[in-house]
């Protein structure tokens, strides 16, 4: 990864100008979904959705048929797998 080169002060400066105006365009963002959750009231209001989708996953869980159907077929690619680079080297061994 290629390190990042020095910034000069000018262009510094004009980053966080940047960084500043950003940050004040989210916060006016914030308090009007803020605004809009007050009005629709309920649970919305108090609860960001991120939140809400968070509690609402659960961990999945696979039958054994299915993690057998699985691991034959892991099993099948690996084979394939060995199988194609075995046959490009030609019969050398290691």
């Amino acid at each position: 990864m290629p390190r990042p080169r020095k910034l000069s002060l000018d262009e510094e400066t004009l980053l966080k100008a940047a960084l500043e105006g950003l940050e004040l365009q989210r916060q006016r963002l914030e308090d009007q979904i803020q605004e809009i959750r007050q009005r629709l009231g309920g649970a919305s209001a108090r609860r960001p959705a991120r939140a809400a989708a968070k509690r609402a996953r659960r961990k999945r869980t696979l039958s054994p048929e299915a993690r057998k159907r699985i691991s034959e077929a892991q099993r099948k690619r690996w084979a394939e797998y060995h199988k194609k680079a075995a046959k490009e080297r030609g019969g050398e061994k290691s």
